[in-house]
């Protein structure tokens, strides 16, 4: 497998994760809508900018998937960062935290799919 073949790869797994979680966060709210609708105003409300930027408050929560180990927000919470500006460094310096609380588990997900969810979300894999 050549480079572009091996960036397409992740790239398509990369997007083909945000789907499925918008996939299946609709299945849940169209199930639950109620609960659902209260829980997305609830994180929406928490995202909002405030004391602290909704840049920083998006690096916190990359931080928090990490070390829960959650792959969906992990994912999910790059896109955002990258969304608020934060730079290829400000990501790895919130990882880097999270790896000198969380431990190995926390470095083997940044070199792999923090890596790849930054280089395709931020059009790195792009030629």
């Amino acid at each position: 497998m050549d480079q572009q073949e091996h960036a397409y790869e992740n790239n398509s797994s990369i997007q083909e994760a945000l789907l499925h979680y918008k996939e299946g966060v609709g299945r849940f709210t169209e199930q639950m809508p109620d609960i659902a609708h209260k829980y997305h105003s609830f994180t929406e409300a928490c995202f909002e900018e405030g004391k602290l930027s909704k840049k920083e408050k998006q690096l916190i929560a990359l931080a928090l998937s990490l070390n829960a180990q959650d792959e969906y927000c992990m994912i999910y919470h790059v896109k955002g960062c990258l969304d608020q500006g934060a730079s290829r460094e400000e990501i790895l310096e919130a990882v880097a935290v999270t790896g000198a609380f969380g431990g190995g588990h926390v470095l083997s997900q940044a070199v792999t799919l923090i890596e790849e969810s930054m280089m395709e979300l931020s059009g790195e894999y792009q030629s």
